[in-house]
């Protein structure tokens, strides 16, 4: 059985049988089947269910919110807010994919030759439990739109949230079994990937699992596309504004609890800031409000799980003992749920947990430079490339740093790192490889294939 728990009580929210392989087969085999019709179809009405997709989403979006917070411990603002951005990257491809994928006429010695963008079939999404709905809709909706089918396995301890996305597009009118949910543990994805109906596989999560995927996706010859861990360096200039910096920086550090690929993890402070920058953000992170996710005011929830709360804990403990200073949290709160509270390490050097790893969660390392040649020196070591941000009243230093500096797949000036529909989202390094999101992320998974006419 597969368990949802909430983090928060810890009380089982349901249980869900495992599907057989033979169960799992015979979806995969009706979701080929429902391609197969759905790749005739036009734009304009794929368009006009995708949008009706939106459309739920936004009628539903607090029966959506409060199952992401029961199962995962979201923040409920912030899971509305989830299923609000959901809905857009619906709108978004119901009216752009069918510019992002008409044909290109490109000039030859033929009397007629182009490009034309063709889906591939049955896309298996492998995705994971920080970002239950939004995680999934930056994969379907250009999926979808581009005439493919998708199969999805979400993390076990969001099961709910699979099955109540699979009847959005249900609801939607959407073709039956275009898009389906397998409830099946994360040891027996093997054998889907084998599937001969399985043609390519998108995956956001860690890098061990990132690599497992990779290698069986590779050795059957398919394309992988990976949205793996970060450790998102965020570097604060002599010239910062110092006020807005600290605000933006804590904000991105606990969104979602800090469990998010792309929260801000480490702070690259240069010398002459470094004492009044760390002032001001341990008075933000004190100040947060941290308990039951279920009321508004608090912005910190527990985490998804005890047992990634004390791993979690166990990195801060490590750092400590290898020398980094602790200036606020640290210890595990005695009360009920998976609860961390907003922590804040100091003198903070490779070696350490804070300084190599990723922490999943509200701990902020914060790590002393010289100048900018050494603090980009130190944003740049590591082996994470996903997002970035430098911070000055310089914008066009900003920008050569974003430009040319920082080794990242997404790098902001004076704000902090975030996924939008209309920008393509991805990494580098061990952050995985292809984007998601714009023009290139529904690029990913179609068959771009020259026709040439003599």
């Amino acid at each position: 059985m597969l368990k949802s728990i909430n983090p928060f009580t810890g009380e089982v929210i349901k249980e869900y049988p495992v599907m057989s392989q033979e169960e799992v087969d015979e979806i995969i085999v009706k979701a080929d089947a429902a391609f197969n019709g759905w790749k005739r179809t036009g734009f304009e009405e794929r368009s006009e269910l995708m949008k009706r997709a939106g459309e739920i989403l936004r009628e539903r979006k607090n029966e959506f919110a409060r199952l992401m917070t029961e199962e995962m411990g979201k923040p409920i603002a912030q899971a509305v807010a989830e299923a609000e951005k959901c809905a857009w990257v619906c709108d978004y491809y119901a009216e752009n994919a069918e510019r992002f994928l008409s044909d290109e006429i490109i000039e030859t010695d033929a009397s007629k030759s182009f490009v034309t963008y063709q889906p591939l079939g049955v896309v298996l999404a492998v995705m994971p439990w920080n970002f239950p709905f939004w995680q999934v809709f930056r994969f379907a909706a250009p999926g979808l739109m581009a005439g493919n089918a998708g199969i999805l396995k979400h993390s076990s301890n969001v099961s709910g949230c699979a099955l109540a996305i699979e009847s959005v597009f249900k609801e939607a009118g959407f073709p039956e079994n275009l898009f389906r949910a397998i409830l099946v543990p994360s040891a027996k994805m093997d054998k889907v990937i084998e599937h001969h109906l399985i043609r390519a596989v998108t995956l956001t999560g860690s890098v061990p699992a990132g690599k497992s995927v990779a290698a069986k996706a590779g050795a059957v010859l398919k394309k992988t596309v990976l949205e793996l861990g970060g450790s998102d360096p965020y570097v604060i200039l002599e010239d910062a504004d110092l006020e807005q910096a600290s605000g933006t920086c804590v904000t991105s550090r606990l969104i979602n609890g800090g469990q998010s690929c792309i929260a801000a993890k480490r702070f690259v402070v240069v010398e002459p800031v470094y004492d009044k920058f760390i002032e001001l953000f341990v008075e933000k992170m004190k100040a947060v409000k941290m308990g039951d996710p279920m009321n508004e005011e608090n912005l910190l929830g527990p985490q998804a799980s005890v047992q990634l709360r004390d791993e979690l804990h166990q990195q801060v403990v490590r750092s400590i003992d290898k020398g980094a200073k602790l200036l606020l949290g640290g210890e595990i709160p005695d009360m009920k749920g998976a609860f961390y509270p907003a922590t804040v390490l100091t003198e903070v050097k490779k070696g350490m947990p804070a300084y190599d790893e990723e922490l999943f969660g509200p701990v902020a390392a914060i790590i002393k430079a010289k100048d900018e040649t050494d603090a980009i020196r130190i944003a740049n070591d590591t082996v994470f490339g996903l997002g970035a941000a430098v911070f000055t009243k310089d914008v066009k230093r900003g920008e050569r740093i974003a430009r040319e500096e920082l080794n990242a797949g997404s790098c902001f000036v004076n704000a902090f790192v975030k996924s939008d529909p209309r920008l393509p989202f991805g990494g580098i390094k061990e952050s995985g490889y292809g984007r998601e999101l714009s023009v290139f992320g529904i690029r990913e998974f179609v068959n771009i294939k020259t026709v040439y006419v003599q």
